[in-house]
């Protein structure tokens, strides 16, 4: 649980300030469950220059509840959860120091999302709140009030735990309740559980992420691994202490998430999915004549690739079955050598073009749907699916028929904005795989796929 909060001073000297105005916002990774927001009287003068900025003057505070009032509250609302704040330096210095003042230890664990955002959205032109969050089209309303930047770092938060793909925030979550000697039983994690399509992540007591899955309804495929019989199954029942899990909505985008956190995180009770290296790849070239040919070779970045391997044997298995799939050459694909006719040609499964007997236009015709079939629909598209709540959408974008990653968005220009767009988006890798997953969802579902 993550208590994100901002806090609005009277300015002065340092360690000298009075709180103003308090917004605490409790955050349980996917919403919002408990919230405290007030005015404070500082019992202090604000400073002229703050007055202009917050909106916030002396006659407004006069009869706000002073600190010592509100000091209860706060330390409820803020329970066992992680202080989250942007500069949280500030915002925890300034709370540590009334509390002081009363006498009392005010001691939790913080995150910035400054320094979380210099590192997970690298290279944005300003990490201020308003300039970031309005440079990733993330609303802001009540700019320098608690209440309006507080919410605008819960938005910020969230977009940054997506981004997370290593799981970083949470596993400093986990060991904080482990510390605090927490120890959930099987039947309170299911009951925390939402009904919805997403992903989960099962750790260990460490905040180790041991196995991860995706499901249209989470808290059912959790039950599933926690009245399981099989030897996973009851491993996975020893070790478990704590279950995160993210809402996506889009059931493609679980998919993906899956397929690449998988290979992220590695977790142990995830063998089958775990292969991340793709070494080998599909390319094509024009030979002499003029006949596309296809070749397997090491991965090239800087090439267009076709699909990729995570092995040569596999790469050259793909290539001898769509060679024959498509009554391509085996000659010209480097899968026979001979100066005469390919052995396919021997068996009639090839038209020649190994002797010059088929022309290369009607040949490429053949490889060009290949191609086509292995594609996607547009080199550079999004395709919109269902979000996780009624007024938002999902996004996946495609760029020069590579996969670029996903995102949410809820209103339009968002999604018209490709500059913006990109911002939102969690990066992700374009793998064989994650290929594979894009092209059969869009078979099997009605999406809207818009292209730029």
């Amino acid at each position: 649980m993550y208590a994100i909060l901002d806090i609005e001073t009277t300015g002065g000297q340092y360690n000298e300030e009075g709180i103003t105005e308090i917004a605490i916002y409790k955050f349980d990774g996917q919403k919002v469950v408990d919230q405290f927001i007030s005015l404070v009287n500082p019992e202090k003068p604000i400073q002229p220059f703050v007055v202009k900025l917050t909106g916030i003057n002396n006659a407004m505070l006069r009869n706000a509840p002073k600190f010592h009032e509100v000091a209860k509250r706060i330390i409820e609302i803020t329970e066992g959860c992680i202080i989250v704040a942007h500069n949280s330096s500030f915002d925890y210095r300034i709370l540590r120091t009334e509390y002081k003042r009363l006498g009392y230890k005010f001691k939790k664990p913080t995150i910035c999302t400054v320094e979380l955002a210099k590192k997970l959205i690298p290279g944005q032109k300003s990490y201020s709140l308003g300039k970031l969050v309005r440079g990733l089209g993330i609303p802001i309303a009540d700019r320098h009030r608690a209440s309006g930047d507080a919410m605008a770092t819960v938005k910020l938060f969230k977009l940054l735990l997506s981004k997370d793909k290593e799981k970083d925030i949470v596993k400093s979550f986990i060991k904080t309740e482990a510390k605090s000697g927490m120890s959930p039983k099987l039947l309170d994690i299911v009951e925390n559980l939402p009904t919805s399509t997403g992903i989960y992540y099962i750790h260990n007591e460490k905040g180790d992420v041991i196995y991860i899955g995706k499901s249209k309804n989470i808290k059912k495929r959790i039950n599933q691994h926690f009245t399981g019989t099989s030897s996973k199954s009851k491993k996975i029942q020893r070790e478990v202490f704590a279950v995160t899990f993210e809402e996506t909505g889009s059931e493609l985008i679980a998919l993906l998430k899956e397929s690449e956190e998988i290979k992220v995180n590695k977790p142990i009770y995830n063998r089958s999915q775990r292969r991340t290296i793709f070494q080998w790849a599909l390319y094509q070239e024009k030979t002499e004549k003029g006949y596309i040919s296809l070749k397997i070779a090491k991965a090239d970045g800087r090439k267009k690739e076709i699909t990729s391997f995570s092995t040569l044997q596999e790469g050259k298995n793909f290539l001898f079955k769509i060679t024959e799939k498509y009554n391509l050459c085996q000659k010209i694909n480097g899968l026979y050598d001979t100066k005469k006719s390919c052995f396919q040609y021997d068996t009639k499964q090839c038209f020649g073009a190994c002797i010059d007997k088929e022309k290369p236009s009607s040949y490429n015709e053949r490889v060009n749907q290949f191609i086509k079939d292995h594609s996607f629909e547009n080199n550079n598209m999004v395709i919109i699916d269902r979000g996780r709540t009624i007024k938002e959408k999902s996004a996946v974008l495609i760029e020069n028929g590579v996969y670029k990653g996903y995102g949410f968005f809820d209103l339009n220009y968002q999604i018209t904005n490709i500059e913006v767009l990109r911002n939102l988006i969690i990066p992700m890798k374009h793998n064989r795989d994650i290929k594979t997953i894009i092209q059969s969802y869009m078979k099997k579902h009605k999406v809207k796929v818009v292209s730029f």
